[in-house]
């Protein structure tokens, strides 16, 4: 997954690189807009049924119009100045989309994509437990840490390897938790946007009406041309670019105008306006339509995930980040598989006696109920402050080598909160489940309560902090 996520960061050059004569025509005399594009092509190619047409490189005047058929999962480009074919191909056919599929679903029917999210999740959790075993109490002096932050080249194999193994996964944490974190929204997209309207005070299943927008058809209605759609959108929206245009499927379908406005990403930045098909209304504007919040995920999910949103040096730190699973998987393996023979090896094993820290422990853990909850909740909230800080630290440093701070800081934070809810949610059920059907019978999980003290004191901490990183986010997304 992270080699697929590293190809993908200059997915769109090495599309254009290897398909050539598909994305770029000669020079012509006249420019066709992509309003002005659909017209001709339904006139000229009336067999040629498509469903969303987009330009392939807004900054390249002689970039193709690409045509979709979702349907038959065709798609045909047509040059910008002659409205003629320069070519067609199977959508999946091409060697990005076989990446993107690897890299998305494992080109596991259905369960793949899951398969994908939890081990974006998997990810996440082994770096911030990583960093946490990394960083020693005993490191008090600077030469300590200057030690931990680089490799002993003179040092044996094991040692350069273990070096080698802190090294990259401390260099690379900020980078690798934003591609988990935006990996794992991606997979479960429709979590994180519920949660992103019930942050406003708005129902989740206001989504689904935002999203099911139709025309009102009337008998003998003519539609409108995209060429007057579009006239509409910019009398909207006059200083955005119209980037795309998904045409009606029937009768009751809406146009679907994706644009692209002025923002401090350098790319995202998307709007995305819905029209009648028939009376030209617009029903719905994503700047006003959607949550504060909502253009978190429409302008800044993808980039993040791939890194274009702060130009060519935070697409090289994603394109780095997508390499380090592999590196730190195989660093990390030859550190554990001898330690792993020894153990096996051993025929028996006898436990080291506890220390005083551990006793103490030990002391809580077969105490009362109410003092083991206590000490869980007093913990869960000294490592939630940890990770909001570590959260927010990971977006800035992400964004630092482009000038773009604030925006991946809160970004991070904020969809780190979402997982942090959902994981509380779990543990609710998880001690409402073990309060019923295993407390009455003296059979209850002391772990339950460990689990739900913590993952409150998490969402107590990130609570209020996503709250009010929603109500500013209009101004910061």
């Amino acid at each position: 997954m992270g080699l697929t996520g590293s190809i993908l960061v200059f997915q769109d050059e090495i599309d254009v690189a290897l398909n050539k004569n598909l994305f770029e025509s000669l020079k012509g005399q006249k420019r066709y807009s992509i309003d002005e594009v659909i017209p001709v092509v339904q006139q000229k190619y009336p067999d040629r049924k498509f469903d969303y047409v987009f330009q392939t490189d807004e900054e390249n005047p002689n970039a193709t119009y690409r045509f979709y058929n979702f349907t038959t999962e065709e798609e045909f480009f047509v040059n910008p100045y002659t409205a003629e074919l320069c070519g067609k191909r199977l959508i999946n056919s091409s060697f990005i989309r076989i990446v993107m599929n690897i890299h998305r679903t494992l080109l596991i029917p259905a369960a793949g994509r899951y398969i994908v999210g939890f081990a974006t999740l998997g990810m996440l959790i082994l770096t911030i437990s990583g960093l946490r075993l990394w960083v020693p109490q005993q490191y008090k002096k600077w030469k300590q840490w200057r030690a931990a932050l680089t490799v002993n080249f003179k040092a044996g194999f094991k040692r350069q390897n273990y070096d080698w193994h802190n090294v990259l996964g401390f260099y690379s944490a900020p980078v690798i938790i934003l591609l988990s974190i935006t990996g794992f929204a991606i997979t479960f997209s429709t979590v994180f946007i519920a949660f992103l309207f019930m942050l406003t005070g708005q129902s989740p299943q206001s989504v689904a009406g935002i999203f099911g927008q139709k025309s009102a058809y009337t008998q003998g209605a003519k539609r409108l041309s995209a060429t007057e759609v579009a006239k509409i959108a910019s009398a909207e929206m006059p200083k955005a670019q119209l980037l795309g245009i998904a045409v009606p499927a029937d009768s009751s379908m809406v146009y679907r105008l994706d644009l692209k406005s002025d923002g401090p990403a350098r790319s995202g930045n998307r709007i995305m306006l819905m029209v009648d098909q028939y009376t030209g209304k617009i029903v719905l504007n994503s700047e006003t339509d959607f949550p504060n919040i909502g253009n978190s995920y429409l302008s800044w999910l993808t980039p993040v995930h791939f890194g274009t949103f702060g130009g060519m040096p935070t697409r090289i730190l994603a394109l780095l980040g997508g390499l380090m699973p592999l590196l730190l998987y195989i660093t990390g393996f030859i550190t554990w598989w001898p330690r792993y023979q020894k153990q096996t090896a051993k025929a028996t094993y006898v436990a080291p006696k506890p220390n005083r820290a551990e006793q103490q422990l030990n002391a809580i853990r077969e105490g009362k109920l109410s003092r083991y909850s206590g000490f869980y909740f007093k913990k869960g909230i000294r490592y939630a402050l940890l990770l909001l800080a570590a959260a927010f630290v990971a977006g800035a440093l992400y964004g630092l080598v482009s000038g773009i701070i604030i925006q991946p800081a809160l970004f991070s934070v904020l969809y780190t909160g979402i997982c942090i809810i959902v994981n509380f949610i779990i543990a609710l059920l998880a001690f409402i489940v073990n309060l019923l059907f295993f407390a009455p019978f003296k059979r209850s999980k002391r772990n339950v309560f460990k689990y739900f003290s913590v993952s409150l004191a998490f969402v107590l901490v990130f609570l209020p902090v996503i709250v009010a990183v929603a109500k500013l986010s209009r101004n910061v997304f």
